[in-house]
């Protein structure tokens, strides 16, 4: 999708493009809205962490549930550890170890290791 590499080339500051976070996340929100899923997550993650935009929780809640309902691992993992740190939501172990889980059954080694580390500690 071309909005994406426009948003990565931004980003990373390749294909001719200077770095802009600004720039990067537009391109990034713009192909999310068209259901691109780690285009969602990238959205999401910039939202959580306010880079190139404004930091908005919620935001970034929804964004990630939208990737993470597409399977993808890297979001799953990332509501793990909103739930896990209390990121915007009130904390919850439980529920992050589920999102931890999703993200080890799409992949993501770091989802197993959290859902282990918390079923360790009795979550």
């Amino acid at each position: 999708m071309a909005q994406a590499s426009l948003g990565s080339g931004y980003s990373l500051g390749r294909d001719g493009l200077s770095k802009d976070k600004v720039k990067s996340f537009y391109w990034f929100n713009k192909a999310a809205e068209q259901g691109h899923a780690s285009s969602q997550y990238l959205t999401g993650f910039n939202y959580r962490d306010g880079s190139g935009v404004r930091q908005d929780y919620q935001k970034a809640l929804y964004w990630l549930k939208k990737s993470s309902d597409q399977r993808y691992a890297p979001a799953q993992f990332s509501l793990g550890i909103m739930y896990s740190m209390g990121e915007g939501v009130r904390q919850n172990k439980s529920t992050a170890k589920e999102w931890f889980g999703k993200a080890c059954d799409n992949g993501a080694q770091e989802g197993c290791n959290s859902y282990r580390r918390l079923n360790e500690q009795g979550y």
